[in-house]
Protein backbone atom coordinates (compact mmCIF):
# COMPACT_ATOMS: atom_id res chain seq x y z
CA UNK A 1 0.00 0.00 0.00
CA UNK A 2 1.43 3.42 -0.74
CA UNK A 3 0.59 6.42 1.51
CA UNK A 4 -0.56 9.65 0.13
CA UNK A 5 1.93 11.57 2.93
CA UNK A 6 -0.59 13.26 4.61
CA UNK A 7 -1.62 15.33 1.82
CA UNK A 8 -4.06 15.42 -0.35
CA UNK A 9 -4.90 16.74 -3.60
CA UNK A 10 -7.66 20.07 -4.09
CA UNK A 11 -9.61 18.61 -7.41
CA UNK A 12 -12.42 19.65 -9.26
CA UNK A 13 -14.42 17.95 -12.54
CA UNK A 14 -16.74 18.66 -15.11
CA UNK A 15 -17.67 14.78 -15.49
CA UNK A 16 -19.71 13.75 -18.79
CA UNK A 17 -19.13 17.47 -19.42
CA UNK A 18 -16.37 19.46 -20.69
CA UNK A 19 -14.14 16.11 -20.96
CA UNK A 20 -16.86 14.66 -23.40
CA UNK A 21 -16.88 18.59 -25.32
CA UNK A 22 -13.15 18.46 -25.84
CA UNK A 23 -12.61 14.52 -26.46
CA UNK A 24 -10.40 15.46 -29.24
CA UNK A 25 -7.44 16.60 -26.79
CA UNK A 26 -7.39 12.95 -25.49
CA UNK A 27 -4.19 11.49 -24.55
CA UNK A 28 -3.00 8.51 -25.70
CA UNK A 29 -0.14 6.95 -23.51
CA UNK A 30 1.56 5.51 -26.62
CA UNK A 31 2.39 9.08 -27.46
CA UNK A 32 6.30 9.26 -28.05
CA UNK A 33 8.43 11.73 -26.20
CA UNK A 34 8.17 14.72 -29.03
CA UNK A 35 4.24 14.35 -29.01
CA UNK A 36 4.27 14.51 -25.00
CA UNK A 37 6.42 17.65 -25.29
CA UNK A 38 4.05 19.11 -27.69
CA UNK A 39 1.16 18.17 -26.18
CA UNK A 40 2.86 19.80 -22.48
CA UNK A 41 3.58 23.16 -24.38
CA UNK A 42 -0.17 23.50 -25.18
CA UNK A 43 -1.32 22.96 -22.13
CA UNK A 44 1.74 25.00 -20.04
CA UNK A 45 0.79 28.51 -21.31
CA UNK A 46 4.03 31.24 -21.12
CA UNK A 47 4.78 31.48 -17.66
CA UNK A 48 5.04 35.59 -16.53
CA UNK A 49 6.78 34.75 -12.90
CA UNK A 50 7.24 30.86 -11.14
CA UNK A 51 7.48 29.49 -8.07
CA UNK A 52 8.28 25.97 -6.64
CA UNK A 53 6.04 24.84 -3.46
CA UNK A 54 7.46 23.02 -0.36
CA UNK A 55 6.17 20.34 -1.63
CA UNK A 56 7.79 20.47 -5.10
CA UNK A 57 5.26 21.62 -7.40
CA UNK A 58 6.25 24.45 -9.83
CA UNK A 59 3.20 27.16 -9.57
CA UNK A 60 3.48 29.66 -12.43
CA UNK A 61 1.63 33.22 -12.90
CA UNK A 62 -0.12 33.24 -16.39
CA UNK A 63 -1.61 35.72 -18.20
CA UNK A 64 -5.46 35.50 -17.10
CA UNK A 65 -6.45 35.97 -20.78
CA UNK A 66 -4.26 32.73 -22.11
CA UNK A 67 -5.15 30.02 -19.22
CA UNK A 68 -5.97 27.00 -20.89
CA UNK A 69 -9.42 27.43 -20.23
CA UNK A 70 -10.04 29.18 -23.57
CA UNK A 71 -8.49 26.11 -25.81
CA UNK A 72 -12.41 25.39 -25.14
CA UNK A 73 -14.35 26.06 -28.66
CA UNK A 74 -17.04 27.61 -27.01
CA UNK A 75 -15.03 30.06 -24.82
CA UNK A 76 -13.37 32.08 -27.83
CA UNK A 77 -15.03 34.89 -27.62
CA UNK A 78 -15.40 34.60 -23.58
CA UNK A 79 -15.32 38.02 -21.50
CA UNK A 80 -13.47 36.92 -17.95
CA UNK A 81 -16.12 37.65 -15.06
CA UNK A 82 -13.27 38.74 -12.20
CA UNK A 83 -16.20 38.41 -10.03
CA UNK A 84 -19.45 37.01 -8.88
CA UNK A 85 -22.08 39.74 -10.24
CA UNK A 86 -25.09 37.89 -7.55
CA UNK A 87 -23.64 36.73 -4.40
CA UNK A 88 -26.00 34.31 -2.43
CA UNK A 89 -26.34 35.37 1.07
CA UNK A 90 -24.71 32.63 3.42
CA UNK A 91 -26.07 31.04 6.88
CA UNK A 92 -22.90 29.77 7.74
CA UNK A 93 -19.52 30.99 7.58
CA UNK A 94 -17.25 27.91 6.00
CA UNK A 95 -15.26 26.24 8.99
CA UNK A 96 -16.09 28.89 11.52
CA UNK A 97 -18.97 26.73 13.43
CA UNK A 98 -17.86 23.39 12.79
CA UNK A 99 -17.62 21.03 16.16
CA UNK A 100 -14.05 21.41 16.25
CA UNK A 101 -12.62 20.99 12.62
CA UNK A 102 -10.69 23.67 11.62
CA UNK A 103 -10.01 24.98 8.12
CA UNK A 104 -7.14 23.56 5.95
CA UNK A 105 -4.12 26.09 6.38
CA UNK A 106 -4.18 27.09 2.16
CA UNK A 107 -0.79 29.27 1.84
CA UNK A 108 2.02 29.35 -0.37
CA UNK A 109 4.77 31.37 1.37
CA UNK A 110 6.54 33.74 -0.70
CA UNK A 111 4.31 32.93 -3.76
CA UNK A 112 2.39 35.89 -5.28
CA UNK A 113 1.06 36.35 -8.01
CA UNK A 114 1.07 39.93 -10.13
CA UNK A 115 -2.29 41.67 -10.93
CA UNK A 116 -3.89 40.42 -14.15
CA UNK A 117 -2.63 36.47 -13.55
CA UNK A 118 -4.01 33.61 -12.26
CA UNK A 119 -1.53 31.26 -10.08
CA UNK A 120 -1.77 27.23 -11.79
CA UNK A 121 0.55 23.87 -11.64
CA UNK A 122 2.56 23.52 -14.36
CA UNK A 123 1.67 20.17 -15.53
CA UNK A 124 4.70 17.86 -15.86
CA UNK A 125 4.63 14.55 -18.22
CA UNK A 126 4.41 12.41 -15.48
CA UNK A 127 1.02 14.22 -14.71
CA UNK A 128 -0.57 13.57 -18.28
CA UNK A 129 0.26 9.99 -17.99
CA UNK A 130 -1.09 9.68 -14.61
CA UNK A 131 -4.12 11.90 -14.95
CA UNK A 132 -4.42 9.92 -18.17
CA UNK A 133 -4.82 6.44 -15.78
CA UNK A 134 -6.65 8.01 -13.39
CA UNK A 135 -9.33 8.75 -16.54
CA UNK A 136 -9.40 5.82 -17.25
CA UNK A 137 -10.19 4.34 -14.14
CA UNK A 138 -12.60 7.43 -13.81
CA UNK A 139 -14.91 8.44 -11.61
CA UNK A 140 -18.56 6.66 -11.71
CA UNK A 141 -20.70 8.17 -9.24
CA UNK A 142 -21.67 11.35 -11.80
CA UNK A 143 -22.82 8.20 -14.46
CA UNK A 144 -24.30 6.07 -11.60
CA UNK A 145 -27.05 9.06 -10.64
CA UNK A 146 -27.72 9.65 -14.36
CA UNK A 147 -31.07 8.17 -15.77
CA UNK A 148 -28.96 5.64 -17.37
CA UNK A 149 -27.75 4.58 -14.25
CA UNK A 150 -29.11 1.11 -13.37
CA UNK A 151 -27.24 0.21 -16.76
CA UNK A 152 -23.92 0.82 -16.13
CA UNK A 153 -21.01 -1.22 -15.07
CA UNK A 154 -20.14 -0.05 -11.41
CA UNK A 155 -17.34 -3.06 -10.65
CA UNK A 156 -14.60 -1.87 -8.65
CA UNK A 157 -16.89 1.44 -7.35
CA UNK A 158 -18.22 1.94 -4.68
CA UNK A 159 -20.34 4.77 -2.67
CA UNK A 160 -21.24 6.26 0.89
CA UNK A 161 -23.07 9.52 0.33
CA UNK A 162 -25.60 11.44 0.97
CA UNK A 163 -28.55 12.87 -1.87
CA UNK A 164 -30.99 15.74 -2.44
CA UNK A 165 -32.85 15.60 -4.76
CA UNK A 166 -34.43 18.89 -5.20
CA UNK A 167 -34.30 22.20 -7.63
CA UNK A 168 -31.48 24.09 -6.27
CA UNK A 169 -28.97 26.98 -7.88
CA UNK A 170 -26.30 25.83 -5.36
CA UNK A 171 -24.90 24.37 -1.95
CA UNK A 172 -22.17 24.65 0.66
CA UNK A 173 -20.35 21.72 2.59
CA UNK A 174 -17.32 21.16 4.35
CA UNK A 175 -15.28 18.31 3.86
CA UNK A 176 -13.08 16.59 6.53
CA UNK A 177 -9.78 15.78 5.38
CA UNK A 178 -8.10 12.65 6.02
CA UNK A 179 -5.18 10.29 4.34
CA UNK A 180 -6.85 7.39 3.21
CA UNK A 181 -4.37 4.52 1.86
CA UNK A 182 -3.97 3.01 -2.00
CA UNK A 183 -2.12 1.05 -4.48
CA UNK A 184 -0.90 2.90 -7.13
CA UNK A 185 -4.50 1.52 -9.30
CA UNK A 186 -6.96 2.78 -6.38
CA UNK A 187 -8.16 6.47 -5.45
CA UNK A 188 -10.35 7.57 -2.27
CA UNK A 189 -12.19 10.99 -2.56
CA UNK A 190 -14.60 12.86 -0.95
CA UNK A 191 -16.69 15.42 -2.77
CA UNK A 192 -19.63 17.40 -3.61
CA UNK A 193 -21.89 16.83 -6.85
CA UNK A 194 -23.99 19.31 -8.40
CA UNK A 195 -26.09 17.73 -11.26
CA UNK A 196 -28.98 18.08 -13.67
CA UNK A 197 -30.57 17.02 -16.77
CA UNK A 198 -31.90 13.48 -18.41
CA UNK A 199 -30.23 11.07 -20.53
CA UNK A 200 -27.83 12.36 -22.88
CA UNK A 201 -28.38 15.81 -21.71
CA UNK A 202 -27.26 14.72 -17.99
CA UNK A 203 -24.44 17.15 -17.12
CA UNK A 204 -22.54 17.72 -13.70
CA UNK A 205 -19.54 19.40 -11.93
CA UNK A 206 -18.11 18.76 -8.51
CA UNK A 207 -15.18 19.35 -6.58
CA UNK A 208 -13.69 17.67 -3.36
CA UNK A 209 -10.46 15.73 -2.37
CA UNK A 210 -8.97 13.17 -3.76
CA UNK A 211 -6.01 10.22 -2.70
CA UNK A 212 -5.07 8.46 -5.22
CA UNK A 213 -1.57 5.77 -5.59
CA UNK A 214 -0.26 8.51 -8.23
CA UNK A 215 0.59 10.96 -5.82
CA UNK A 216 0.37 13.93 -8.06
CA UNK A 217 -2.59 13.23 -10.72
CA UNK A 218 -4.55 16.37 -9.67
CA UNK A 219 -8.10 17.32 -11.23
CA UNK A 220 -9.26 14.78 -12.55
CA UNK A 221 -9.98 16.92 -16.27
CA UNK A 222 -6.31 18.38 -15.52
CA UNK A 223 -6.49 18.01 -19.86
CA UNK A 224 -9.10 19.38 -20.53
CA UNK A 225 -10.65 23.20 -20.90
CA UNK A 226 -13.62 25.01 -19.98
CA UNK A 227 -13.20 25.89 -16.18
CA UNK A 228 -11.74 29.77 -15.93
CA UNK A 229 -9.81 30.32 -12.98
CA UNK A 230 -9.81 33.69 -11.75
CA UNK A 231 -8.08 33.24 -8.20
CA UNK A 232 -3.93 34.35 -7.19
CA UNK A 233 -3.71 32.07 -4.26
CA UNK A 234 -5.20 29.03 -5.23
CA UNK A 235 -4.09 26.42 -8.35
CA UNK A 236 -5.94 23.50 -8.65
CA UNK A 237 -4.62 19.74 -8.22
CA UNK A 238 -1.86 20.78 -5.33
CA UNK A 239 -0.86 18.95 -2.63
CA UNK A 240 -2.72 19.87 0.81
CA UNK A 241 -2.12 18.99 4.30
CA UNK A 242 -2.63 18.78 7.18
CA UNK A 243 -5.25 15.97 7.14
CA UNK A 244 -7.27 14.50 10.30
CA UNK A 245 -6.29 12.65 12.76
CA UNK A 246 -7.92 9.59 14.29
CA UNK A 247 -8.77 10.47 17.69
CA UNK A 248 -7.31 13.56 16.87
CA UNK A 249 -7.38 17.30 15.37
CA UNK A 250 -10.21 17.32 13.07
CA UNK A 251 -9.42 19.48 9.44
CA UNK A 252 -11.83 20.39 6.67
CA UNK A 253 -12.10 21.80 3.39
CA UNK A 254 -15.16 24.39 2.75
CA UNK A 255 -16.51 24.53 -0.60
CA UNK A 256 -19.44 26.04 -2.02
CA UNK A 257 -20.39 25.84 -5.71
CA UNK A 258 -23.40 28.34 -6.54
CA UNK A 259 -25.00 29.52 -9.99
CA UNK A 260 -24.49 33.52 -10.67
CA UNK A 261 -28.11 34.49 -11.35
CA UNK A 262 -27.55 37.24 -13.56
CA UNK A 263 -24.97 35.45 -15.88
CA UNK A 264 -25.67 31.69 -15.08
CA UNK A 265 -22.29 30.77 -14.52
CA UNK A 266 -21.50 28.30 -11.93
CA UNK A 267 -18.88 29.85 -9.33
CA UNK A 268 -16.51 27.27 -7.52
CA UNK A 269 -15.65 28.98 -3.97
CA UNK A 270 -13.05 27.71 -1.99
CA UNK A 271 -11.69 28.96 2.06
CA UNK A 272 -14.48 31.58 0.43
CA UNK A 273 -11.68 32.49 -2.27
CA UNK A 274 -13.52 33.14 -5.73
CA UNK A 275 -11.31 30.31 -7.30
CA UNK A 276 -13.45 30.37 -11.01
CA UNK A 277 -16.38 29.01 -12.51
CA UNK A 278 -17.80 27.11 -15.49
CA UNK A 279 -19.16 29.19 -17.96
CA UNK A 280 -22.53 29.18 -18.74
CA UNK A 281 -21.73 28.50 -22.31
CA UNK A 282 -20.85 25.59 -21.44
CA UNK A 283 -24.29 23.61 -19.84
CA UNK A 284 -27.33 23.19 -21.92
CA UNK A 285 -31.02 24.48 -21.01
CA UNK A 286 -32.03 20.63 -20.59
CA UNK A 287 -28.58 20.35 -18.48
CA UNK A 288 -27.27 22.67 -15.66
CA UNK A 289 -28.27 25.61 -17.73
CA UNK A 290 -31.27 26.52 -15.59
CA UNK A 291 -30.28 25.17 -11.92
CA UNK A 292 -29.87 21.77 -10.51
CA UNK A 293 -32.07 18.95 -9.13
CA UNK A 294 -29.72 16.91 -7.20
CA UNK A 295 -26.77 17.87 -4.84
CA UNK A 296 -24.65 14.77 -3.32
CA UNK A 297 -21.87 14.57 -1.29
CA UNK A 298 -19.80 11.83 0.97
CA UNK A 299 -17.26 9.50 -0.57
CA UNK A 300 -16.40 7.49 -3.48
CA UNK A 301 -13.18 4.84 -4.37
CA UNK A 302 -12.14 2.76 -6.80
CA UNK A 303 -10.08 -0.74 -6.92
CA UNK A 304 -9.91 -2.48 -9.78
CA UNK A 305 -11.74 -6.50 -8.87
CA UNK A 306 -7.77 -8.22 -8.70
CA UNK A 307 -7.53 -6.16 -5.04
CA UNK A 308 -9.31 -5.19 -2.26
CA UNK A 309 -10.94 -1.77 -1.95
CA UNK A 310 -8.97 0.63 -0.30
CA UNK A 311 -10.18 2.42 2.79
CA UNK A 312 -12.77 5.51 2.56
CA UNK A 313 -12.51 8.34 4.57
CA UNK A 314 -10.43 7.88 7.98
CA UNK A 315 -10.96 4.18 7.34
CA UNK A 316 -13.90 3.77 10.15
CA UNK A 317 -17.50 3.18 9.91
CA UNK A 318 -19.68 6.00 10.99
CA UNK A 319 -20.72 4.83 14.16
CA UNK A 320 -17.56 6.30 15.69
CA UNK A 321 -18.87 9.35 15.70
CA UNK A 322 -16.83 12.69 15.32
CA UNK A 323 -13.23 12.91 15.38
CA UNK A 324 -12.87 8.99 14.39
CA UNK A 325 -15.36 9.00 11.37
CA UNK A 326 -15.23 10.99 8.47
CA UNK A 327 -17.85 13.62 7.48
CA UNK A 328 -19.63 16.26 5.15
CA UNK A 329 -21.44 19.14 7.48
CA UNK A 330 -22.37 22.06 7.05
CA UNK A 331 -24.69 21.69 4.19
CA UNK A 332 -26.94 24.54 2.82
CA UNK A 333 -28.40 25.02 -0.50
CA UNK A 334 -29.04 28.22 -2.56
CA UNK A 335 -32.79 28.79 -3.11
CA UNK A 336 -34.17 32.31 -4.56
CA UNK A 337 -30.70 33.98 -3.96
CA UNK A 338 -30.71 33.11 -0.25
CA UNK A 339 -28.43 29.92 1.11
CA UNK A 340 -30.23 28.22 3.74
CA UNK A 341 -31.14 24.61 5.73
CA UNK A 342 -32.21 22.38 3.06
CA UNK A 343 -36.49 22.24 3.37
CA UNK A 344 -36.87 18.71 2.44
CA UNK A 345 -34.46 15.66 3.96
CA UNK A 346 -31.55 13.83 1.99
CA UNK A 347 -31.40 9.97 1.49
CA UNK A 348 -28.38 8.04 2.03
CA UNK A 349 -26.85 5.61 -0.82
CA UNK A 350 -24.14 3.36 0.41
CA UNK A 351 -23.55 0.74 -2.61
CA UNK A 352 -21.38 -1.71 -0.05
CA UNK A 353 -22.43 -1.50 3.10
CA UNK A 354 -20.51 -4.10 4.40
CA UNK A 355 -17.33 -2.25 3.48
CA UNK A 356 -18.55 1.50 3.53
CA UNK A 357 -21.74 3.08 4.85
CA UNK A 358 -23.11 6.47 5.76
CA UNK A 359 -25.16 7.89 8.53
CA UNK A 360 -27.23 10.59 8.59
CA UNK A 361 -27.27 13.49 11.71
CA UNK A 362 -29.43 16.04 12.09
CA UNK A 363 -29.00 17.61 14.92
CA UNK A 364 -27.16 21.41 15.64
CA UNK A 365 -27.05 24.08 13.04
CA UNK A 366 -23.80 23.01 11.24
CA UNK A 367 -24.74 19.32 11.69
CA UNK A 368 -28.54 19.57 9.83
CA UNK A 369 -28.74 16.76 7.11
CA UNK A 370 -24.23 16.27 7.74
CA UNK A 371 -23.24 12.79 7.43
CA UNK A 372 -20.84 10.56 8.73
CA UNK A 373 -19.53 8.05 6.23
CA UNK A 374 -16.30 5.77 5.87
CA UNK A 375 -15.20 2.37 6.22
CA UNK A 376 -12.49 0.16 6.24
CA UNK A 377 -12.95 -1.17 2.82
CA UNK A 378 -11.94 -4.87 1.73
CA UNK A 379 -14.45 -5.44 -0.76
CA UNK A 380 -14.02 -6.96 -4.11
Amino acid sequence: MISSKKLILLTFSALGLIIVAKSDRTLSLGKDEKELVRFLTSINKPAIQSFQSEHGDILDCIDINKQLAFDHPLLKNHTIQLMPTAIPKWNINNNKNSKNGDSVPFRQDGISCPSGTVVVKRTTQEDLIQAQRLKSMGSEYSRHISPEGKNIELTGFHFAVAEYRHSVFGANVNLSMWEPEVSPTQFSSSSMLIAQGSKAQFQSIRAGWIADGFIKTGCYNILCPGFVQVSTKIPLGTLMGPVSVYHGPQYEVGIRIYKDGNTGDWWLVVYDENVGYWPNSLFTKAGLGHGASLVAYGGEVFSPVNEKSPSMGSGHFPSEGYSKAAYVNNFEVVEGGVAKKPPFTVKLFASTPNCYKASLRRKRKVWYNSIFFGGPGGCV
